[in-house]
């Protein structure tokens, strides 16, 4: 009896098992919403779709979607092929079934490469329809009188779907728009001029064409903020007067220092000019000997350069009384 109820556990839990994987790979439920939708789908068609590791329900509910919004040129294949692309069928429907209800000019096959290339293609055609505003960081810009100026612009830009598979996205266009403004406030004689007309500015930019090439039409360029910054013309001025005022100061340190070397070059001089001059004394006295031994000079010759010397001493002392003799 055990065993018997054992074995009836057993064909129960295979029966599960085999019914889960038949309802699996054979979705009757998926195939019967997409008849009541009125979408044609066949079972085989279903069976296949596992085989090929393609959900059901995402293909389903996709044609669903796209039958009731009534855009009939988009077939089973075409689905499961973006799928197996690694594309967003969802999206790729959503947003073809509001440039249908918008009137814009979307085919599936733009709205996938737009899909494949990372691009959210739904928000997109959204954005088409109800334009984006991007607020740009300040912008920093110094007119001719060197006084900066601190910009904050909004640019209302709207989608481009036709560039946006390869088109720049917004990093791109807030760099332009920032040039723009750069350049603008450059040309301007005095920042009162761009404080007293700031949609010059706006105007100015948007002649440029600066959303070419680009994923967005620029559809306008307003300030939103103008704060006056730094006197850069003044501090570039002081900067170099310091660094003329440098310049200088080194210049004199050099000239002062090459009049200290021939300073001290002269007192070298004047040194050994003195040396030779006490070398010169110290062999009057040895000559004197000589005069004497020899008989060229006589004890009275002495005496009369004695008196001699003794008057020279005098006159240089009244005539530099300061000195002091040694």
């Amino acid at each position: 009896m055990e065993q018997g109820a054992f074995i009836w556990i057993i064909l129960v839990i295979a029966a599960i098992v085999l019914l889960s994987i038949f309802f699996y790979y054979v979705p009757f439920v998926f195939l019967i919403t997409a008849k009541a939708s009125g979408v044609n789908l066949s079972l085989i068609q279903l069976f296949l779709m596992r085989l090929r590791k393609v959900p059901p329900p995402v293909i389903v509910n996709a044609m669903i979607e796209a039958h009731k919004a009534g855009l009939r040129n988009i077939t089973r294949d075409q689905l499961e092929a973006h799928y197996l692309a690694g594309g967003h069928v969802e999206r790729v429907v959503h947003a073809l079934v509001s440039a249908e209800k918008a009137n814009i000019d979307l085919t599936f096959q733009m709205a996938t490469a737009i899909d494949l290339a990372g691009r959210d293609v739904f928000q997109a055609v959204q954005m088409s329809v109800n334009p984006k505003v991007i607020d740009t960081p300040p912008i920093a810009a110094v007119a001719k009188n060197g006084i900066q100026l601190l910009v904050k612009a909004r640019i209302t830009v709207r989608a481009n779907i036709k560039q946006l598979v390869g088109g720049a996205g917004e990093e791109t266009v807030i760099a332009r728009v920032g040039e723009g403004i750069i350049s603008s406030i450059g040309t301007a004689e005095s920042h009162k001029d761009v404080l007293e007309n700031p949609d010059s500015i706006s105007k100015v930019v948007l002649k440029k064409g600066l959303d070419a090439g680009t994923a967005f039409e620029i559809l306008s360029i307003d300030i939103a903020d103008i704060d006056i910054g730094k006197n850069i013309g003044a501090e570039l001025q002081m900067d170099q007067a310091q660094a003329d005022k440098n310049i200088a100061q080194a210049k004199a340190e050099e000239r002062r220092a090459m009049a200290v070397a021939s300073e001290q070059e002269m007192k070298a001089k004047a040194q050994e000019a003195r040396a030779k001059v006490i070398e010169a004394e110290a062999e009057v006295p040895k000559a004197m000997a000589e005069a004497f031994r020899s008989g060229n000079m006589g004890i009275m010759d002495y005496y009369k350069m004695q008196n001699i010397q003794a008057d020279t001493d005098m006159r240089e002392t009244i005539a530099r009384p300061n000195k002091t003799k040694n």
